[in-house]
């Protein structure tokens, strides 16, 4: 049988409650929505940071971004970090059977040996260096080392419709081989400058058409890929880097992105669809993480993982539904530390913010029923003695392990210019 085809389609800044499917209300998503009935809907997905950059590296690799020094805040257009090259990236994990794609928006390093982004194992990239709100922006364009910045201003408002276009060429062109594509969006992050192509009316403002676009450009992405006759042969997966900024909806769940250990910042949506291969209108409220994408891609496509620490895990038995989640938990970074902690039924959260205050909240405690109260709004500390043990034994022993690992990076100051970006 022929292995796999994987579109991985990132949103920038989607909430959970930003699509029909896990209850919004306000935007319209119906090929969103179509994608969860055709396929399967994992309610208990976790970004594995509440910003951009550390998320988008732990997806890449698998592995928390404390691990490769990029845990602390996103990088900026004067910075010169970025993922080390010692990393093994997802599309390096594929490789050398899959030809790879990323589409998009990159934020993992922006200056030499950081970029090109084909140096982690993109035959082809096309898209941003950064988030589009920051400056100086180009468009690059290439292949292998052949990276090259596009003439002309980068027009917002089609930077969806060409992302989804790209794509689609990709997936044309190799048609006959099996192909990864990280197509990684950079709406609904603001700015947010809709497609006066695309307006839909939506109720929910700008931010609404911007995400209504999106949707339709995955509906377009679906039929092409039925057209050209790899629709049961393409798994495509939706999901987001992040909770909602200023605008959007975290759902039922606390805060929104950047904020500290509540669900809101990193909970975020998580549809996969393969007809044939994923069982249609499944739903798993197993405990996963955009981490565990390498290790399940890896192993849908018949491939052993990296020889690597990962804390990734393989969930393929959630997506065809024939295996429970791998995870006993998930751990929640603010920063370099751990913030806070989740198993099936219970959450600790360590940290928060107050103001400009990065509050530890280890003496409180917070200890919340997430299936009770899945808000986050009152703690059963008191009440649960000895969960509460459990859960801050495991989250020292979580400490112990990974905040260490923060000093092995020296800390990095940026160039007091941003004159060093990419040529």
């Amino acid at each position: 049988m022929r292995r796999p085809n994987f579109i991985v389609i990132l949103a920038d800044d989607l909430g959970y409650g930003d699509v029909g499917c896990d209850g919004g209300r306000h935007i319209r998503t119906p090929n969103i929505d179509r994608m969860a009935a055709e396929g399967v809907r994992l309610t208990d997905f976790y970004a594995s940071a509440n910003v951009c950059t550390p998320s988008r590296a732990g997806l890449l690799t698998g592995r928390y971004a404390i691990r490769s020094g990029l845990a602390h805040e996103v990088l900026q257009p004067a910075d010169t970090k970025g993922l080390p090259l010692s990393e093994i990236t997802l599309p390096q994990a594929l490789k050398p059977d899959y030809a790879t794609a990323l589409v998009g928006k990159w934020h993992l390093g922006h200056v030499a040996p950081h970029w090109p982004p084909t140096v982690y194992g993109f035959d082809r990239f096309y898209g941003l260096p950064y988030s589009h709100d920051m400056r100086p922006l180009a468009l690059y364009e290439g292949r292998g080392e052949a990276v090259e910045q596009q003439d002309g201003k980068v027009e917002f408002a089609t930077l969806t419709q060409r992302f989804f276009e790209q794509t689609i060429a990709f997936a044309e062109e190799n048609r006959e081989r099996p192909f990864f594509v990280l197509l990684a969006l950079t709406a609904p992050h603001i700015p947010l400058v809709p497609n006066p192509d695309d307006l839909t009316g939506s109720p929910a403002g700008a931010y609404g058409e911007v995400v209504e676009e999106i949707d339709l450009n995955i509906g377009r992405l679906l039929d092409r890929l039925k057209a050209l006759g790899l629709d049961e042969d393409t798994m495509v997966i939706f999901t987001s880097d992040n909770g909602p900024w200023f605008e959007g909806s975290s759902g039922p769940f606390r805060d929104r992105k950047g904020g500290s250990a509540w669900d809101g910042g990193f909970r975020v949506p998580f549809v996969a669809r393969q007809p044939g291969r994923l069982p249609a209108g499944h739903v798993d409220s197993g405990l996963a993480s955009n981490l565990d994408l390498l290790p399940t891609l890896a192993a849908l496509a018949g491939l052993s993982p990296p020889e690597a620490e990962l804390d990734g895990a393989d969930i393929s038995g959630m997506l065809t539904g024939q295996g429970a989640s791998p995870h006993e938990e998930i751990l929640l970074f603010n920063n370099n530390h751990v913030a806070g902690l989740r198993t099936a039924p219970w959450k600790l959260v360590a940290r928060s913010y107050y103001r400009t205050y990065d509050a530890p909240l280890d003496a409180l405690p917070l200890l919340f029923d997430m299936q009770a109260d899945p808000g986050e709004n009152y703690s059963v500390a008191r009440l649960q003695p000895e969960v509460l043990a459990d859960m801050r034994g495991r989250l020292e022993r979580a400490r112990a392990k990974y905040e260490p690992m923060a000093d092995l990076f020296p800390p990095h100051v940026a160039p007091a210019s941003a004159a060093d970006h990419p040529d």
